[in-house]
């Protein structure tokens, strides 16, 4: 769930040009406001003046390494802080569901029981950035008042306190230290007496004290024995650094999801070679005791079982990939791959510009960019051909990434290349090789000199790897949009020719989900003496239902073509489909029109009634007589309505998109729809038509196709 503050105020505007107040200002704002809502971790960001990103400026309570994947965030992102900050907004998430369901990237990378509030730092003329504290499992799903008043009140403060004059001339550069707990000095600091300490020691199972890093402040005995190693060994390590058979992130992660959830946590590990050990680990705001004892259940379960032979991986590292990679799956067409690009890998790499680079035809193609202030600097690297000898092609046709750590290592290594300066000093160019094929290069620039290290190499190049997968998925994805659309547009009617005394308008919207393409249609025939007018909707988002849709929509010009009444057209059409054999259903509404005797004869195979808005504005919605849907009943029959149309009246024939979505109750639809036909139905009708989707609830969410037609009686020439 996600609260909301007292409607948004001024847009963000980046801070002034300034550096961070003197030291100890945001860590004790900080501290004291998580003080007074008893959070148990949390930290401040703040909006850079250069660019549209937040940077952690201080963290609290637990390492920061928590919430690496977060130290640098675009303002567009879509996580809590970017959230307060861009909408000036209180954001609460209550708990791990919540998480799951509001900001599915953050619960991949911490998948354990913590509450989380975030809220802007902000005065009524500017944003300086943002904070968020978190709470343990066990804290309610809901924020009480007192605590949301508190949060708001300390924000407003430190805002003030950036406002009037805690700022510094200077720029933007380092951050404040974080406030976490130091590593405990001794055994009389941790069990309050030397006493207790040697009572613990002759315990005859393990007890291990780790601070909030993980790192080892009291062992005794017994578990040094149990771990296999000299206690001044283990002292102040990492027991998965300092422990070979601990190196696993597994365990790392359990310490994490026992500092965040403030639960206990437990798990077996085997040491080798075949004896299992039991871990329990009992966390505060200050640290964890772990408890070590023997599993001979677990031993005598397991007998035999081989310890697999997997290489350890940084923790961070793996965070920050899975959070990029689940901001990566959700990108649908190309520019959703850019803008994701742009907003969680640069803003995450620290690269103050970016361009991705598809190639076709034998050259290179710009896909989109971003960070430029001059686009056409961007533009030498449209059509450029793959044999040009530059870093970009090097890359793509080598398939090895290249870094240049400075401007004057690139032109030494490409003394000839064909680019102009951009203004830039260090560049990563990364080859996008998805299914064993090139599909483009991804250009990351930077401000200043960079050095690129071994492991952050590495992290860039499987960044690549993820970027090219989904820049495939999303051509694969524009392609098939481009063809259904061509497809789409290709079976619906390019233009009404509506008969004298009639004025006609139609609109067309597909789903938003699947290919944009589906089986709703809508035609006006044009015959002599009388038009007839048809909508339908066949079963299914697809293209066989749009190719179904077509052989509808000609079978039913051609029964009208040969004179067949409105009842035979649907007898006629249905036997059509039953023939064709698809198993799909299709509802139908078709009728004759008269102006000059100011009526028409309707026929309806299950399709909604429509709405008829009579010249003194009243509306009513026509209950017709009719037969089942089409494809059913080889047998149905299809009874017709004559219905009065005046000069000035107004039908409405419309597909079910435009009146039923989830939530949404279809008579309260139809009475909304109806009572907007009378107040606007004078309108002319093709802004009326965009009036009636546009304030329909259950087109606006198109979780189905919409079609409407509108046909309007006019007074005889």
């Amino acid at each position: 769930m996600v609260a909301v503050s007292d409607g948004p105020g001024p847009e963000p505007a980046p801070v002034a040009d300034r550096a961070p107040p003197a030291l100890p200002t945001l860590s004790l704002a900080l501290v004291a406001m998580m003080h007074e809502v008893h959070a148990h971790s949390g930290a401040v960001y703040l909006l850079r003046s250069d660019e549209p990103v937040l940077e952690m400026a201080v963290h609290a309570g637990m390492p920061r390494a928590f919430a690496a994947p977060w130290e640098r965030v675009g303002l567009s992102a879509p996580i809590p802080v970017a959230d307060a900050a861009r909408e000036r907004r209180l954001v609460w998430v209550g708990g791990e569901e919540a998480m799951a369901r509001c900001y599915p990237r953050i619960a991949v990378v911490l998948p354990y029981p913590f509450a989380l509030a975030a809220l802007p730092v902000a005065t009524e003329q500017r944003v300086y950035g943002a904070v968020f504290v978190t709470w343990p499992g066990a804290h309610p799903p809901e924020l009480s008042d007192a605590e949301r008043d508190q949060l708001w009140a300390a924000c407003d403060r430190l805002a003030l306190r950036l406002e009037r004059g805690a700022w510094e001339e200077g720029p933007l550069s380092g951050h404040e230290g974080d406030m976490v707990a130091t590593p405990l000095g001794g055994v009389a600091d941790t069990l309050g007496s030397v006493e207790a300490a040697r009572m613990v020691s002759r315990l005859p199972y393990g007890l291990v004290s780790l601070d909030l890093h993980g790192r080892i402040g009291f062992v005794n005995a017994a578990a040094a024995e149990l771990l296999g190693r000299p206690a001044r060994e283990l002292l102040g390590t990492q027991p998965w650094v300092s422990v070979p058979w601990l190196n696993d992130p597994m365990y790392e992660d359990r310490y994490r999801g026992a500092l965040l959830s403030q639960q206990m946590t437990s798990f077996v590990a085997l040491r080798p070679p075949g004896e299992w050990l039991s871990f329990r680990m009992y966390p505060s705001t200050t640290g964890l005791s772990m408890r070590i004892s023997r599993a001979r259940a677990v031993a005598e379960i397991a007998r035999g079982a081989r310890q697999p032979d997997v290489a350890p991986s940084r923790l961070v590292t793996i965070s920050q990939v899975l959070g990029l990679a689940g901001a990566l799956t959700e990108a649908v067409g190309v520019r959703d791959v850019v803008q994701l690009v742009w907003d969680e890998v640069a803003a995450a790499v620290g690269s103050q510009a970016m361009v991705i680079l598809g190639t076709q035809g034998g050259r290179l193609h710009v896909l989109g960019h971003r960070g430029y202030a001059d686009p056409h600097t961007v533009e030498r690297f449209h059509g450029l051909a793959l044999s040009e000898r530059t870093p970009g092609t090097h890359a793509l046709n080598s398939g090895v990434p290249a870094f240049f750590d400075s401007r004057d290592e690139l032109e030494r290594l490409y003394p000839s290349r064909n680019e102009s300066p951009d203004g830039f000093a260090a560049w990563a160019y990364l080859p996008l090789i998805a299914s064993g094929r090139p599909v483009g290069t991804c250009v990351l620039a930077y401000a200043e000199p960079h050095v690129f290290p071994a492991d952050e190499r590495a992290v860039l190049t499987s960044l690549g790897g993820l970027i090219a997968q989904a820049l495939e998925r999303a051509q694969l994805y524009d392609a098939k949009h481009r063809l259904a659309h061509g497809l789409q547009q290709a079976l619906l009617p390019h233009s009404l020719a509506p008969p004298p005394g009639i004025e006609a308008a139609a609109r067309y919207l597909p789903a938003t989900h699947g290919m944009d393409i589906g089986g709703d249609f809508y035609d006006l025939v044009p015959t002599l003496p009388l038009t007839a007018a048809v909508i339908g909707d066949v079963q299914g988002h697809n293209v066989t239902a749009a190719g179904l849709m077509g052989q509808i929509r000609t079978g039913v010009r051609a029964y009208t073509t040969v004179g067949q009444a409105p009842h035979e057209v649907m007898r006629s059409t249905n036997r059509l489909l039953i023939d064709l054999g698809t198993e799909l259903f299709a509802s139908c509404l078709y009728l004759r029109l008269d102006p000059a005797r100011g009526r028409a004869v309707m026929a309806r195979a299950g399709h909604p009634p429509p709405l008829l808005r009579r010249p003194d504005g009243r509306v009513r919605v026509l209950d017709l007589a009719g037969g089942p849907l089409l494809g059913i009943d080889a047998g149905a029959v299809y009874p017709t309505t004559e219905v009065s149309l005046a000069p000035g009246s107004v039908l409405v024939l419309y597909t079910d998109g435009l009146v039923e979505a989830p939530r949404i109750d279809i008579e309260d639809a139809l009475v909304g729809l109806g009572g907007l036909l009378s107040e606007i139905g004078d309108q002319p009708l093709e802004r009326l038509a965009d009036e009636l989707v546009r304030h329909s609830a259950a087109a606006q969410e198109r979780v189905d196709d919409v079609a409407v037609l509108l046909l309007r009686a006019r007074e005889p020439a």
